[in-house]
């Protein structure tokens, strides 16, 4: 008569019933300035809201960078400046006072 039971399994092949993973490495200063750098979860909206009275670059569709103080934005994303700056391929060309950049010109707007 057939056995119901399956054989039990093999044992590992090094022989060592205890295998324990080995522990992480220590932390180090490059790996705690990651974690800051790490983006934050919550939506775009929430980040906005943060971003307001604080120093931002926006990116264009054309590529050019406009950095300075975001005073206010809009559902359309279009944007108020205050302090601006205008950087061409990584250099300033002109500074501004407040500048306004209508939203279906943003390709992103980032926190500095």
């Amino acid at each position: 008569m057939a056995s119901d039971t399956a054989p039990p399994p093999p044992p590992p092949a090094d022989g060592n019933d205890d295998v324990t993973p080995p522990p992480p490495p220590p932390e180090t200063d490059e790996d705690k300035a990651a974690v800051v750098q790490q983006p934050s979860k919550g939506s775009p909206n929430d980040f906005l809201k943060n971003v307001i009275g604080k120093q931002v670059a926006v990116r264009l569709n054309s590529g050019i960078d406009y950095r300075g103080t975001l005073s206010c934005l809009d559902g359309y994303m279009n944007i108020a400046l205050e302090e601006t700056t205008e950087w061409v391929g990584g250099q300033q060309k002109n500074s501004y006072g407040d500048a306004f950049i209508r939203g279906n010109n943003v390709l992103y707007i980032t926190a500095l």
